[in-house]
């Protein structure tokens, strides 16, 4: 029945790095429905609801997965281990769900999808994908942000 993996913020739960939710009635209504599974990449890994916010420096979440950029909070704080380890968790929970499909928000440097700010923290934004964005499309989950 699952078939979407959604970004948890999006289905109401207060996990972006600043404590709040971003609400899409669209992703709340799918998982009443039962048709999606909500999922934190960043809580999963440990990191704490509020934190510091973070940007991928260096390149995108490709770059990151290969170990050729890093994910860093505003305090310069290597984020990086965190990241990648709650993308592998959004992959598992995908796989256990049968999941085809991802809903994720927008420009986060874990489920951002085709754009994400540059890493300068000066609301620049990009092209590339976050780091679970990256990993999921890696193993043939599409990704999509919110209509």
């Amino acid at each position: 029945m699952v078939k979407f993996l959604v970004s948890a913020c999006l289905a109401g739960v207060p996990c972006r790095y600043d404590g709040a939710a971003k609400t899409s009635p669209e992703i709340v209504a799918l998982v009443e429905s039962g048709r999606a599974v909500p999922f934190c990449a960043e809580v999963a890994s440990g990191l704490s609801t509020p934190r510091r916010p973070a940007e991928i420096v260096d390149g995108d979440g490709e770059a990151v997965l290969d170990g050729r950029a890093r994910v860093v909070d505003d305090r310069g704080s290597d984020v990086t281990a965190q990241f990648i380890a709650g993308a592998e968790l959004a992959f598992v929970a995908a796989r256990e769900h049968g999941v085809e499909e991802a809903v994720l928000t927008p420009r986060s440097p874990s489920c951002g999808c085709g754009e994400i700010y540059d890493g300068s923290f000066g609301g620049v934004r990009r092209a590339g994908n976050g780091v679970t964005a990256a990993l999921l499309l890696r193993n043939g989950i599409t990704v999509r942000s919110p209509d």
